[in-house]
């Protein structure tokens, strides 16, 4: 075999803690985005909040002469950020963002400390969900036959909170009890549910469930290969620490077994944790939509976050410092300042994206309600704003909306579609509220059988199977028709 050296121009991703931090700021809802801004002030005295002041009075006065000051500070700090110049844009959709996640506990109240008026309510209600109810609700947008339906249903049912699978395949084989179904009809879903967010969720052991997560990385990435192999052939060498051996078998030098390692420290080695199960908790609106000359517009909540700045006095501050190592502290705090800055910006870009993608279609919804949904999945959106499907799962989880309807989780709008006859689609959502409708308009002394729903809903030109109405009827936490009656 000859041996040659060949140069290749190509593009990759690099994992800065950076870029790690705009893609954790993107997963956090308002209220625990409140509490790590908060971190951050605290933390970073470069780092400050802007106030409204008026222009009037003394305070008016005195404020033109601190900006005036301000003006003079930024011109010397200019040569202070010349350095690491801040991109336009920061890459926050890219598969990396499966390997991050929102752990920090909600606070109670705003980080601002302001209190909020009618125009944007706080909407208090159960914002909890288990690892289930967050892979279902994914099995459901995406395209699965009936028969890999019912697969990745048991599957789903089979994972444990931390979310890993806890039947063999042949147990799983029995319990889709289908002649069809075999071994492999079981892996080949298994493998998809695997990569749902939070990817890793339904391995078998810690080795497979850190192997897909580094599969999800680009190929290029520094270390990958040999990382991978890590994990699958020498986790008990690694969890007894046994690092020289390691390094012997696997001919790596430190320096890459410490890359490594801190590539794993990185991955998720219970992914359903991150799908913890929360209390009742407030939330407050990211978004609002009003409806202005004829047309929906999208709005960020101005006071869902206090609004950022850097200290420019603080930053000026590095040319008089007395010691090279106070003026790399102010340089290191300002920057990183900007950088916070920058990434909340990009969070904020991100989230009206997608905000005004998900109300330009479901237009129907604001105007006539939940009877005029229309399906959409992850992947309609995806497609619409240029970015992967996980990312726009991260966006519109634990992130609520606020219109004249009421306030709702983005991912509320997100639902599977029914064919009609006329060769059209219709939302489930858009059949859960037709569901409700005839049952709250039905003869209480003979309710409304699924079958005659089935019925009134076909006249309409949607046809459902009676199983399927069922199964709507009971996520709506409605009675069978018999038990309806009993109740009166």
């Amino acid at each position: 075999m000859r041996q040659s050296l060949q140069l290749k121009m190509g593009q990759q991703l690099t994992m800065t803690p950076q870029l790690q931090q705009a893609i954790r700021l993107l997963q956090l809802s308002s209220l625990d985005l409140q509490q790590e801004i908060q971190e951050a002030l605290d933390s970073n005295p470069l780092l400050d909040v802007e106030s409204d002041i008026s222009d009037g009075g003394a305070d008016g006065k005195a404020h033109n002469a601190s900006s005036r000051d301000r003006d003079d500070s930024q011109q010397e700090t200019s040569d202070v950020l010349k350095k690491d110049q801040l991109p336009d844009d920061l890459p926050v959709d890219s598969s990396w963002d499966d390997t991050y996640t929102s752990s920090t506990p909600a606070s109670m109240t705003s980080g601002n400390g302001k209190s909020f008026d009618g125009e944007m309510d706080v909407y208090q209600g159960e914002t909890s969900e288990t690892l289930q109810d967050h892979l279902l609700w994914q099995m459901q947008l995406s395209h699965f036959s009936d028969e890999d339906t019912a697969i990745a249903e048991a599957i789903i049912e089979s994972i444990n909170d931390n979310g890993y699978l806890t039947s063999s395949i042949d147990e799983l084989v029995d319990a889709v009890g289908l002649d069809e179904v075999g071994q492999e009809e079981i892996c080949m879903v298994l493998k998809r549910i695997q990569h749902f967010d939070p990817v890793g969720v339904g391995a078998r052991d810690v080795a497979e469930c850190l192997t897909i997560q580094l599969q999800q990385l680009v190929e290029e990435s520094p270390l990958r290969t040999q990382t991978i192999e890590l994990v699958q052939q020498h986790m008990e060498l690694l969890g007894n620490r046994d690092y020289r051996t390691i390094m012997r078998k696997m001919r790596l030098s430190e320096a890459e077994l410490k890359a490594c390692m801190q590539l794993i420290q990185q991955l998720h080695p219970h992914p359903g944790e991150q799908v913890a199960q929360k209390p009742v908790e407030y939330v407050i609106p990211d978004v609002s939509v009003v409806k202005k000359q004829g047309r929906w517009v999208v709005e960020l909540n101005p006071d869902s976050v206090p609004k950022l700045k850097v200290n420019e006095e603080y930053a000026a501050l590095s040319k008089a410092a007395k010691s090279e190592a106070d003026c790399n502290y102010i340089k290191s705090h300002t920057q990183e300042a900007r950088w916070f800055i920058k990434s909340l910006e990009s969070r904020n870009d991100t989230l009206l994206k997608v905000a005004n993608c998900i109300v330009q279609r479901q237009q129907g919804f604001f105007e006539y309600g939940e009877e005029a949904m229309k399906p959409m999945v992850l992947n309609d959106v995806a497609e619409a704003v240029e970015m992967h499907e996980s990312t726009i799962s991260r966006v519109t989880t634990q992130k609520y909306l606020h219109s004249p309807r009421g306030v709702f989780e983005l991912k509320y709008f997100f639902s599977s579609h029914v064919n009609t006859e006329a060769g059209g689609e219709c939302s489930s959502t858009a059949i859960r509220a037709l569901i409700k409708k005839l049952v709250a308009a039905e003869n209480r002394a003979k309710p409304l059988s699924d079958s005659k729903i089935a019925e009134l809903i076909a006249e309409q030109g949607i046809k459902v199977a009676r199983r399927t109405i069922a199964k709507y009827r009971e996520s709506l936490n409605i009675a069978s028709s018999s038990q309806r009656k009993s109740l009166l």
